[in-house]
């Protein structure tokens, strides 16, 4: 017995250190050297202090700001600790009224909106965390965030094309706007701005 046991077990120390110690600390050691921003979260900051991450979305409810898509995670929207959906289907009584409050949410914040509300708007993302909206989604909050800050809408149109990020090589995704990076290229567009 024992002479098959210590083979194992040298086996078992061996990989646990080369997978377990070795190869982490290369990993981590070479995404420092090569993409340091990405390995340390994608973290951005004003005035030297950190606001938020471009990859983890954010709950904004100000009517001068950008809103993100709602968030399913719990104990609090946009929790990073607790990704996931919400796992409710389209029929579920409690999906339903979820999208239906947030749709009354966006009418109060903006009575006189008359167009169709995008989908990404009213419904969590899969990780509840997703830090993007869609174009028609940022356009349908354009007046209401330029009325907020007393800006014309073709400027705040400007900055959502400028923000804007086109599909991967021109083919995968959809164009999409971080609402962090918007909402910051905002408060720097409206100096007049004060929280």
């Amino acid at each position: 017995m024992f002479r098959t046991f210590r083979p194992a077990m040298t086996l078992f120390l061996a990989f646990t250190v080369l997978t377990g110690l070795i190869y982490p600390l290369v990993v981590t050691g070479l995404a420092q050297v090569a993409f340091p921003w990405r390995a340390n979260g994608s973290v951005i900051a004003v005035a030297g202090k950190p606001v938020g991450s471009i990859l983890i979305g954010q709950a904004f409810s100000a009517p001068q700001y950008f809103w993100s898509r709602p968030s399913a995670t719990s104990p609090q929207p946009y929790n990073g600790l607790a990704s996931g959906g919400s796992n409710l289907g389209p029929t579920n009584p409690a999906e339903l009224q979820a999208v239906q409050q947030n749709i009354a949410a966006l009418h109060a914040a903006d009575p006189g909106n008359t167009a169709p509300i995008p989908v990404d708007l009213v419904t969590a993302s899969g990780s509840g965390l997703d830090p993007d909206i869609s174009l028609a989604a940022a356009e349908y909050q354009r007046d209401r965030v330029a009325r907020a800050r007393h800006l014309t809408p073709q400027q705040v149109q400007a900055l959502i094309n400028r923000i804007a990020r086109k599909p991967w090589l021109g083919v995968f995704g959809e164009p999409r706007v971080n609402v962090l990076a918007l909402n910051l290229a905002l408060d720097k567009l409206d100096v007049t701005h004060v929280d």
